[in-house]
């Protein structure tokens, strides 16, 4: 067991106490950013949209994530609503930060006229980071944890953050150890983002643009409802904790559209080619999106001039 229980405050300014959740956020938006700019150039997109682009983002799913965990522990709340909205922002639900996030995606692909599959593969790398990191805030709070476990890695809560099911007169707190589910969800997030930067990379597999988001859709949807059975005091609609209800519709619906965007493979249109051809073009003109009649029109006018030069070989590809 590892028998040390932390501070949830890291430095006290004065009246103002800077809290280890806090800088968890922090830390975990300052390497999703690096992970973001890498990607928008591996991807040839413009890394320059992500500054702004991951600042709208952040707020909207800090935004969700509050209300989210407001809703799942409103018992803590509904006698004093002023909590809600003064720090310390101890407590967010991913889900809720997901569900503003997507719309606040979607407003800046569609204001800035980028191809929304490609930007949505370019941030799928960075949910993973920032959940990686940010998880630690958790540890900090002495929240997140699982049943009492034996096992070596299983970590100390102190009487004051224990749930009603675990006592410390039941289950001392100098020999009780528990399931630390914050890190487990840290440790997917780490190994998702390094199998998604690889995937970009290497590119082993026939892919569409937008399948590797749809990877995490999946990927840690599934995570969470399997942990979830280890949590106690859920928000529950119908006896079953929301977060497993929320973590079918978002697994399943990926897994359904990314069956759907498979579904005729070898065409002409196949994965390979749509993938191959959006890197090309990103790379040729990163701060364009070229639309498929644009894209036609380019097609037609290399032919032309093609021809007119007297040039035997295919047209050339538009870039």
């Amino acid at each position: 067991m590892l028998n040390f229980m932390p501070d949830p405050v890291a430095i006290q300014l004065g009246p103002l106490p800077i809290y280890w959740y806090g800088i968890a956020y922090a830390v975990g938006l300052a390497l999703s950013y690096l992970v973001l700019v890498r990607q928008a150039r591996r991807f040839g997109q413009d890394p320059e949209l992500v500054a702004n682009g991951i600042i709208v983002i952040a707020i909207a799913a800090l935004v969700g994530g509050r209300l989210y965990h407001v809703i799942d522990q409103w018992q803590l709340y509904k006698d004093d609503l002023l909590r809600i909205v003064l720090p310390p922002y101890s407590g967010l639900g991913v889900y809720g930060g997901l569900v503003t996030g997507i719309l606040a995606f979607i407003v800046l692909v569609r204001y800035h006229r980028v191809n929304p599959w490609v930007w949505a593969d370019v941030v799928a790398p960075a949910l993973f980071t920032m959940q990686a990191i940010g998880r630690w805030g958790n540890f900090f709070n002495q929240e997140l944890y699982g049943p009492p476990t034996n096992l070596p890695w299983g970590i100390a809560i102190d009487c004051a953050h224990r749930v009603a099911e675990w006592p410390c007169a039941t289950f001392p707190e100098a020999t009780t150890g528990f399931h630390p589910l914050f890190l487990y969800e840290s440790v997917s997030g780490v190994v998702g983002a390094a199998f998604l930067i690889w995937l970009s990379r290497r590119r082993p597999y026939r892919l569409r643009p937008g399948d590797q988001i749809l990877i995490f859709f999946i990927w840690y949807p599934l995570v969470r409802f399997l942990l979830e059975n280890l949590r106690t005091g859920n928000w529950v609609v119908g006896g079953i904790p929301t977060a497993q209800i929320m973590s079918v519709l978002f697994a399943l619906g990926s897994f359904l559209v990314l069956l759907y965007r498979h579904r005729r493979p070898g065409t002409d249109d196949s994965p390979a080619d749509a993938f191959d051809e959006v890197l090309e073009e990103g790379a040729a003109a990163p701060d364009d999106d070229l639309d498929e009649e644009a894209e036609g029109d380019l097609a037609e006018g290399d032919a032309d001039a093609a021809g007119a030069e007297g040039d035997a070989g295919s047209p050339g590809r538009p870039t």
